[in-house]
């Protein structure tokens, strides 16, 4: 029978192979487990960073398709083959020309489209001075006499960017202009915006051309990688890690770039890690206890009862320390599910805490869009209760109706108010903006006389215009620009707004100027941004030209603030021309603002 000192060195040596044999597994084990775990966390990362660039590249390539198919329809068109025809004793031509521009600008909602003689002189185009100063316009010129579909990426500085198209146009076999139609991609940068992920394209030279990060746009793709480092982009001012998955596009020379943040390859693997170690050491442990239980079985078995009682104080010591490991592992948990509870109360007023910033801001709001129409109530009621004491019920009555009709208002402002986050469904029609602006005054002239300003001129011609729009929202857009006028011309001597308006072509302008101190050259192109003001503390939230611009949108115009050269702020808005008759019945302007929903 072996001794007791035998036995145990025999077990010592089994626990010696035993540990190194587990010390070599559980490399083996560990490693293999954070490999396939980065695999699989890489993997997934590429495979969402795929599908984001599947779907961003089929976006693109819709994009651009559209536009592609529509200048070589319109060369074959009969009616576009005509314009082509030089003016010799008038612009009849050229104005026939800019208005079917227009007309297919607006229907196929492209930035521009544009007529060019073979020699590169400009027949007419829809928008702005850009068609002229395109420096590839010989190369799309060239392209669309060699009858083929010319394209090119053209930039004007700055961040204004397209894509054009042409084609040839032909009478009787004879090349004789061009149809460029430029594209807009300010709706594929809006969409990419949406996106976690960095999304951009860049040109045959490495230039970024389009992005979701503005900071990006127009440079070289390399200014924006860690040197030495490819796979560090400058991201919120420093470099960080990402994944970049590329897809090329053949046909217009570019390459679409989604950038994947890997953070979540390395929490997989430090997971992973983890895991396979503790797996390990809890599998050690137990053969360990497994290995010392039958050791002392075996000298259980091959010791007299001379042995039981120190065989009995072991068998108390081991149980003693079971039970400080068991108290620790309770321990243990309980100060985990401690930890769950404050993590979950932490998420709990998190989102408490995101529902109120929610409330605070749609409070704000509501507050500065309500504020006027609550003045003239007021102002109202207490003429009418002035009026009640002189018996003129005829002014109280009248009175009351202009309440009511405020109090119709507020109900549309609180509608008006929801198109700031999504674009309503609004129906428009014929409104006349002589009404409007009357209406409008109506409510700022008292606040304007409270400020001193006396001088708020309106030419006579607006009576004659009517636009197509809603009638309580279009007198919202010019409250708000009066107001923000008065506002400009506190303490300003010889105060003064003046509200113009004129029709051209099928649109109306209207132009809304003071004469006080302007707007900052750094701030025009912050005006109709949403929290943006230069008031105090206090006198302002900076949304109500972002409002006015939302308003104007809906209704298919466009806003623009400048300074006059005389000095003085200027804002200008141009609406869609509409013909009386549509107001005629009285129905016309009510049901515009009738139909529509926010």
């Amino acid at each position: 029978m072996q001794s007791r000192v035998a036995i145990e060195k025999q077990f010592r040596l089994i626990r010696t192979a035993l540990f190194v044999g587990w010390a070599i597994l559980s490399a083996v084990i560990v490693a293999w487990s954070v490999g396939s775990a980065t695999q699989r966390a890489h993997s997934d990362v590429m495979q969402k960073a795929g599908e984001t660039l599947a779907v961003q590249t089929e976006i693109l390539s819709g994009v651009l398709d559209k536009y592609r198919l529509l200048p070589p329809l319109l060369s074959r068109q009969s009616s576009i083959r005509t314009l082509f025809v030089r003016d010799t004793g008038g612009n009849a031509q050229t104005i026939d020309a800019r208005r079917t521009a227009e007309s297919i600008t607006g229907m196929s909602a492209a930035r521009d489209v544009a007529f060019f003689f073979p020699d590169g002189e400009l027949l007419a185009n829809a928008r702005g001075p850009d068609a002229r100063s395109a420096v590839a316009l010989p190369e799309l010129i060239e392209v669309a006499r060699q009858g083929r579909l010319g394209r090119a990426a053209l930039s004007y500085g700055g961040d204004d960017r397209t894509y054009a198209f042409s084609s040839g146009v032909r009478r009787d076999g004879k090349f004789v202009g061009v149809v460029i139609v430029y594209v807009d991609f300010y709706r594929v940068e809006a969409a990419w915006a949406l996106s976690a992920r960095r999304i951009f394209v860049t040109d045959r030279t490495g230039t970024v051309f389009l992005a979701n990060d503005p900071d990006w746009r127009l440079k070289p793709v390399s200014d924006l990688r860690q040197a030495g480092e490819p796979s560090r982009y400058l991201i919120n001012g420093q470099f960080e890690d990402r994944l970049d998955q590329v897809r090329r596009l053949p046909l217009l020379e570019w390459n679409l770039h989604v950038l994947a943040d890997p953070a979540p390859v390395e929490t997989a693997r430090i997971t992973a890690a983890a895991i396979a170690t503790l797996a390990c050491l809890l599998a050690g442990v137990i053969v360990l206890v497994l290995l010392r239980r039958n050791e002392v079985a075996i000298l259980r078995t091959r010791t007299d009862r001379a042995t039981a009682l120190r065989l009995e104080r072991v068998v108390r010591d081991r149980t003693r320390a079971l039970s400080v490991t068991n108290r620790s592992l309770s321990h243990e948990v309980e100060v985990r599910r401690k930890a769950e509870d404050r993590l979950r109360k932490t998420q709990a007023e998190l989102v408490q805490t995101s529902k109120l910033a929610a409330l605070g801001q749609m409070s704000a709001a509501l507050s500065h869009e309500y504020n006027q129409p609550l003045a003239a109530i007021r102002s109202y009621a207490d003429n009418a209760q002035r009026f009640l004491e002189r018996g003129a019920t005829s002014e109280v009555l009248a009175n009351l109706s202009r309440i009511n009709g405020l109090v119709e208002r507020m109900a549309e402002l609180s509608r008006t108010l929801l198109s700031f986050s999504r674009k309503p469904g609004a129906t428009v029609g014929p409104v006349p903006l002589g009404t409007i602006i009357d209406e409008a005054l109506l409510l700022a002239r008292p606040r304007a006389r409270a400020a001193g300003i006396a001088n708020i001129l309106v030419t006579p011609n607006v009576a004659d215009l009517y636009v197509q729009g809603g009638r309580i929202r279009l007198g919202q857009v010019f409250v708000n620009l009066v107001n923000n006028a008065i506002d400009a011309l506190a303490g300003t001597d010889d105060a003064r707004v003046e509200i113009d308006a004129r029709r051209d072509g099928d649109r109306v302008v209207v132009t809304v100027s003071d004469n006080g101190p302007g707007i900052g050259a750094e701030q025009l192109a912050k005006v109709f941004d949403p929290f943006f003001t230069t008031k105090g503390i206090g006198e302002g939230i900076g949304i109500g030209l972002s409002i006015v611009d939302n308003i104007i949108r809906d209704f298919g115009g466009t806003i623009v603030a400048g300074n006059r050269p005389g000095g003085g702020a200027c804002f200008t808005v141009t609406l869609r021309a509409a013909s009386a008759q549509g107001d005629a019945s009285g129905t016309g302007s009510q049901g515009a603002d009738a139909g529509e929903r926010v």
